[in-house]
């Protein structure tokens, strides 16, 4: 649950992830002290910077760059990789056409999800089938992203493994049946300014992206340096910035695990000794929690 924090604590992660997949991991002191750090930030915020993540920043910067040049492209150019229920929902967004709690976002953007071929997953998940579509402009798009997701992905797997911990769970907790095949998801943004906004955006809603929840548990956000845009909400209901934080991701926790696309999500068991017995929450299914959400977010 959050409190009235009134920043987000800096975790450095190198030691978990040095010793993630050591079977004496919980044993190591510098481990014990990075779950510790994880247990707090998630229980008070919910959000926290991980820095010694191991992702060159010359990747990092280079995804940031490569997303601008697509952006800045003509109008007519990024419409070639047009989102469509067709295509999975897999592509590119035009600014006013993504909706949070029914008012439309001010930007633009290219979704991406891990691709489920057809009859993967039976009705759940005939609505995300599909390929992502790549721009084939900027040069190396394609190439680069699914680098980038393949090291992010790790990542992420590895500060699961931690905050399975932190949780008094096993470290592999959140693996096999439930996430050890995890359904990614990559969202490349763009926010440019309201004069810029394809003839959609007006004076009456100048909100880059409403205030929400992710669908599943962990996020990793490369945020453009110099600008602070991204604010998280207490409980007092204050806004703190999170402003950029050179070398780190912006990570926050959200609705979901990041869990395999047909994962029952239901209350650990340590958790539900924990609380001696009950289940505060009834089980759900991520993809159809994820396709409700695509279905119902976006305008086509």
């Amino acid at each position: 649950m959050a409190t009235d924090f009134k920043s987000i604590p800096i975790i450095d992660v190198a030691p978990l992830l040095a010793k993630c997949d050591d079977p004496k991991m919980v044993q190591d002191p510098a481990v014990r002290e990075v779950v510790k750090q994880l247990d707090q930030a998630c229980r008070e915020a919910g959000f926290f910077y991980a820095k010694g993540h191991g992702i060159p920043e010359t990747m990092v910067k280079e995804v940031r760059n490569i997303t601008h040049k697509f952006f800045d492209l003509p109008y007519e150019e990024k419409l070639k990789i047009k989102m469509t229920p067709a295509a999975g929902y897999r592509g590119y967004q035009r600014i006013g056409e993504n909706i949070t709690k029914g008012v439309p976002d001010m930007h633009e953007a290219i979704d991406c999800y891990k691709e489920l071929k057809q009859g993967m997953y039976g009705a759940l998940g005939k609505p995300m089938e599909g390929c992502n579509q790549w721009p084939h402009y900027p040069p190396n798009f394609k190439e680069l992203m699914e680098e980038y997701i393949s090291l992010c992905t790790e990542v992420s797997r590895k500060i699961m493994r931690g905050i399975a911990l932190a949780l008094g769970g096993s470290p592999d907790e959140f693996e096999g049946e439930r996430g050890g095949d995890a359904f990614w998801v990559m969202r490349l943004i763009g926010y440019p300014g309201a004069s810029t906004a394809n003839g959609k955006c007006t004076s009456e809603n100048d909100i880059g992206c409403g205030a929400h929840t992710d669908y599943g548990l962990l996020t990793l956000v490369n945020q453009d340096e110099n600008i602070t845009a991204l604010q998280v909400r207490n409980q007092a209901g204050e806004w703190i910035s999170a402003p950029p934080n050179p070398g780190t991701f912006v990570c926050n926790i959200g609705d979901m695990l990041k869990p395999n696309y047909d994962a029952a999500v239901e209350p650990l068991e340590v958790c539900v000794r924990k609380r001696g017995g009950t289940r505060k929450f009834e089980k759900a299914v991520y993809g159809e929690h994820l396709v409700s959400k695509v279905q119902t977010n976006f305008v086509t």
